[in-house]
């Protein structure tokens, strides 16, 4: 256990931190998922919106710096990409 009183404070920042980064780290997974799922199960239009919603969590995430910029774009042109070969074949 901290001794100092800014040891206490760093631990409960860090815990506090913790918490954050995880539910970020969460809401990006389930973000990508549920569009991956969406396009296995040929939904075009639900996700197109659910790309929309990956590019918005991928932005915000990486303006608070939790992840850095190149891998919040790789995340967006991976996701568009997915959604592109799936549906632009479809339509050839």
């Amino acid at each position: 256990m901290p001794i100092t009183k800014s040891a206490h404070k760093a631990l409960r920042q860090s815990t506090r931190r913790r918490v954050q980064n995880t539910q970020r780290k969460i809401v990006v997974k389930k973000a990508v998922k549920d569009l991956r799922k969406l396009v296995a199960e040929k939904k075009e239009k639900e996700a197109r919106e659910a790309l929309v919603r990956v590019y918005a969590i991928a932005d915000k995430i990486a303006k608070t710096k939790f992840i850095k910029k190149n891998k919040a774009n790789r995340i967006k042109s991976r996701a568009a990409k997915l959604l592109k070969k799936e549906f632009e074949k479809k339509a050839a």
